[in-house]
């Protein structure tokens, strides 16, 4: 299952660098991650991971805290404009609010929503 975790970093040089090796050494793959600066002198960071066990025994061994996970869709997607309108106007068109949105590793887009069952619907 696909899984998006949000954690909070210190905005200092070599953190992502620090999550990153952290992940790596436990063998979890970053399929994808979405940074940036937050208030009060920390970044959001959003991973996705298949292996979301595995990466939140990794992540609390270093004193990292996932604050919140989530599952997520990701869905191929061409490499082309206009892509994120048309899957974004299905999605709104079906009565779903997309609560989150990035891409991912393969052109893949990867979002969570009000209601995933049926924004997944929405687009196939």
């Amino acid at each position: 299952m696909a899984t998006d975790l949000t954690v909070y970093l210190d905005d200092h040089p070599g953190e992502l660098a620090r999550l990153g090796q952290v992940l790596g050494d436990a063998g979890v793959n970053i399929e994808g991650f979405s940074a940036l600066t937050a208030i009060g002198g920390q970044a959001e960071v959003h991973v996705l991971v298949e292996d979301a066990s595995t990466a939140f025994t990794a992540l609390a061994a270093v004193g990292i805290e996932v604050v919140f996970e989530q599952e997520v869709a990701v869905v191929d997607v061409e490499d082309r404009p206009g892509v994120l309108g048309e899957c974004s106007s299905k999605i709104g068109d079906a009565g779903v609010n997309i609560t989150l949105a990035y891409l991912a590793t393969g052109t893949r887009l990867v979002f969570a929503a009000d209601d995933l069952a049926k924004a997944k619907a929405a687009l196939e």
